[in-house]
């Protein structure tokens, strides 16, 4: 909910006080799981502190996914067609206001994620979806490649039903594939920290820092193979 409210103004005069007062009120209804903690929308507390706009979030949706270290999935998802912005950061633990130095003790259970703010007429969810299980490995547990523990867990932290739905649906697909056993786990989507300011951004402001150049830019290679078609023009 989010109220803008004037503060009353008194003018005194001759001893008489007139009060006047203008309210008002803007709601946001905040969309919750049943029987979950209220999720995360674009325009909720935890996505301002990401920088985003009340007048923002009523055009954009949000989707929350988690696939090892954050430099690498923001770096794929910057370049897709539709993407309005990435923020990287941390959800899904229970120590408020985490640093990253407090994830990586594995002790707070958050997970390494990113936010992505984007147009549904432009892309759509299961796009979404396809591009995450393709640039990351879904099969190994808490581990991504040489990134071990919690925080690095496959995660995808679904904001509705229709979000949880089509997740299960496209699991269940990669599943009878033989692409599994798939072990991302679906979460609620619960508060989402954004991280420290040097994280964001990072393999575009730092592309010849030793991670980007071993780990990151090897995903970035195999989202332009995979999907052309989604790189933004």
């Amino acid at each position: 909910m989010s109220v803008n409210t004037r503060r009353p103004s008194i003018l005194g005069l001759l001893g008489c006080a007139v009060l006047v007062m203008s309210v008002t009120i803007g709601f946001n209804a905040v969309a919750a799981y049943p029987g979950d903690e209220p999720v995360s929308e674009p325009n909720q507390n935890d996505s301002s502190e990401s920088g985003r706009s009340d007048e923002a979030g009523k055009k954009e949706a949000v989707a929350t996914l988690a696939g090892g270290c954050f430099w690498c999935t923001e770096a794929v998802y910057e370049r897709m067609r539709g993407i309005n912005d990435v923020v990287s950061g941390y959800i899904g633990g229970h120590v408020k206001n985490p640093t990253y130095e407090q994830v990586c003790s594995k002790k707070t259970g958050h997970a390494e994620a990113v936010e992505i703010y984007y147009d549904p007429t432009q892309t759509t969810y299961e796009e979404l979806l396809e591009v995450f299980f393709k640039t990351h490995d879904p099969t190994t547990l808490n581990r991504q490649g040489a990134d071990v523990g919690p925080q690095y867990r496959s995660a995808i932290f679904f904001h509705n039903d229709e979000q949880k739905a089509q997740a299960k649906k496209y699991i269940a697909k990669l599943n009878a594939a033989g692409e599994g056993p798939i072990v991302t786990t679906l979460e609620v989507a619960s508060k989402f920290y954004p991280a420290e300011e040097y994280h964001q951004d990072f393999f575009a402001r730092n592309p010849n820092h030793g991670y980007c150049r071993a780990v990151v830019k090897n995903k970035v290679r195999k989202f332009n193979r995979e999907f052309g078609e989604k790189i933004k023009k």
